[in-house]
Order: structure tokens, then C-alpha cells, then sequence
């Protein structure tokens, strides 16, 4: 199986991995702090104030937190490519053979 593009480039250059992965770790903690709190307020906001919560703007939140979730998960796969990166090159010795 041939590498991304992008897992070539973060192999070549091992520190934008890990200036990325840094990045991504704390950009992900950022986003997921209390959002599974807030969304479950949310909900209960929805369920027991029906329509008047929907006119309240209580279904654009829920949709604003379903994208924050999906931006965390996304930072989140960044932050293991990088790590997967850097663990084949220190298990690997360095090499600059394309990993499979």
C-alpha cells in the first residue's frame, strides 16, 4: 500500500509532525472541553422546552455543537497520523524508505 501524500511530507519532516501534532492535541482538548456537557444541556433544553426552545435557537446550537464534535474528531485523526508518523520513524531508525 503506497503513503498519502500527506503522510510522505510529515515522514520527510519529522518536525512539522511534531509541531502538528502539538498543534491538533491542543486544538482538539479545546474544542471537546464540556461539549459532551453542553450538548446534553442542550438536548434537555429541546426535550422539555419543545417548540419555544426551537424558536429560541436551540436546533442551530445543536447543529453548531454536532459540527464542533466532527472539527474535535477531525483535529483528533490529524493528531494520530502525526503520531503515526513519528512512532514509524523512531521504530524504523530514521530510515528514508517509504513505509508501507
Amino acid at each position: 500500500m503506497r503513503a498519502s501524500r500527506l503522510y510522505a511530507l510529515l515522514a520527510r519532516h519529522w518536525w512539522l509532525a511534531l509541531l502538528l501534532m502539538g498543534a491538533s492535541f491542543v486544538l482538539f482538548g479545546l474544542i471537546s472541553l464540556n461539549l459532551v456537557q453542553v450538548l446534553s444541556a442542550n438536548l434537555r433544553f429541546l426535550a422539555e422546552n419543545g417548540l419555544e426552545a426551537v424558536r429560541d435557537g436551540g436546533l442551530i446550537q445543536l447543529f453548531e455543537l454536532l459540527v464542533s464534535g466532527y472539527l474535535a474528531v477531525a483535529f483528533f485523526v490529524v493528531f494520530k497520523l502525526c503520531e503515526k508518523v513519528l512512532v514509524d520513524r523512531l521504530s524504523h531508525g530514521g530510515n528514508k524508505e517509504e513505509q508501507t
